[in-house]
């Protein structure tokens, strides 16, 4: 039920609902000048490149303000040359997204393109590289959102080592919440961002860079402030400081949540949890007669979606704000072939408000009675 403190349980894969302590954080206004704030970004790059990897020495983590897709951007901006082309692996939204972002950016790219509810074939990006040889770059998005599907990121790593491509992974909802290893994935830039699975608030993002790529990105940035080998060596040359206006606030909140995130067990920790969510979500769904959008071998922990119930009288909206008056916001869906919602299953969420969401669902169901 709602409360003061927290008038609404956030049930998105982000911004997510964060703890109390991470939200104490920001009470304070920090100077981005500051040896103590700089040691803070210092600490927290290197924190952001031991979760991605066990091998540090070979990569580093650069912070970029504003939201996944302004890294996203950023990335695609300082890596990929104008006379590269990328291949952009898409099954869903924020597949869409990063086209966009190419077409913008008038950057060079091919386009596969397999169903929201479908993995992406091997053989078939297999055969795009074989087919075009001017390939230079793999996109994916690592969970899709869109769906909640999981897409097969080691094993497209294990293609673009075989072929020699860079492969840039947007595991903006999945850092944090699944395990992986961008040296043993093969993953040469890594995308995040502060507010998903590490549980901080919106305000900046963040890429895991393999050194030696990194490095050959000098001059290549079509932006000023989106371009990421600058921030890069500035962070580096002056120990923690960002080029422009620093988000002190997320920044201070996110130190919080990384302890958090240790305490809980790290990757493991956190995968235990939101696994344990969904799992609880999508059976007591379930038992409601609401029907999980993806198989259980494909879905993800991060968020799950539902096709909208057979019953005539269901209106999404009205569903949508009784849930609200309940003390939960959920999300409506995205994918275009079927009517769906979709409902987080990270953040500071424990099974308790799964428990609780269920019950504000089956209250919730007046249209049953009212069709």
């Amino acid at each position: 039920m709602k409360n003061i403190e927290r008038p609404y349980l956030l049930l998105t894969p982000g911004p997510l609902t964060t703890s109390k302590s991470v939200k104490y954080e920001m009470m304070n206004d920090w100077c981005t000048w500051d040896f103590e704030y700089k040691n803070l970004v210092q600490s927290i790059r290197t924190k952001i490149t031991q979760i991605a990897t066990k091998n540090t020495s070979d990569y580093t983590t650069v912070l970029m303000q504003g939201s996944g897709t302004f890294a996203v951007e950023a990335t695609f901006g300082s890596c990929i040359k104008s006379d590269d082309t990328v291949l952009i692996v898409v099954n869903g939204e924020y597949g869409k997204r990063m086209v966009e972002i190419a077409k913008r950016m008038r950057i060079n790219h091919e386009v596969l393109v397999f169903d929201e509810i479908e993995i992406p074939k091997l053989s078939e990006i297999e055969e795009a590289l074989q087919k075009n040889l001017e390939i230079s770059h793999i996109v994916m998005v690592h969970n899709e959102t869109t769906t909640g599907i999981l897409n097969p990121a080691k094993e497209v790593g294990a293609l673009a080592k075989k072929y020699d491509k860079i492969y840039i992974l947007d595991a903006m909802s999945s850092f944090g919440g699944i395990e992986m290893d961008c040296d043993m994935f093969h993953i040469d830039f890594l995308i995040s961002s502060a507010n998903k699975a590490l549980q901080g608030v919106p305000g900046f993002a963040f890429v895991v860079a393999k050194i030696q790529e990194l490095e050959k990105c000098e001059g290549v940035s079509r932006s000023l402030s989106l371009d990421l080998y600058d921030q890069w060596v500035v962070m580096e040359s002056q120990k923690g400081k960002f080029r422009f206006t620093s988000p002190t606030h997320s920044i201070k909140a996110f130190a919080k949540a990384l302890e958090e995130f240790e305490a809980e067990g790290g990757v493991q920790g956190r995968y235990k949890r939101y696994k344990n969510n969904q799992e609880k979500l999508a059976s007591g769904m379930q038992r409601l007669g609401f029907t999980p959008l993806l198989c259980d071998s494909v879905q993800s922990p991060i968020i799950t979606s539902f096709y909208y119930p057979e019953e005539s009288g269901f209106v999404f909206e009205k569903f949508y704000y009784l849930l609200k008056e309940w003390g939960f916001v959920i999300y409506p869906g995205k994918i275009s072939k079927h009517n769906t919602f979709r409902i987080g299953n990270i953040g500071e969420v424990y099974e308790e408000d799964i428990e609780e969401l269920l019950v504000g669902i089956e209250r919730s169901m007046y249209w049953r009675n009212n069709a």
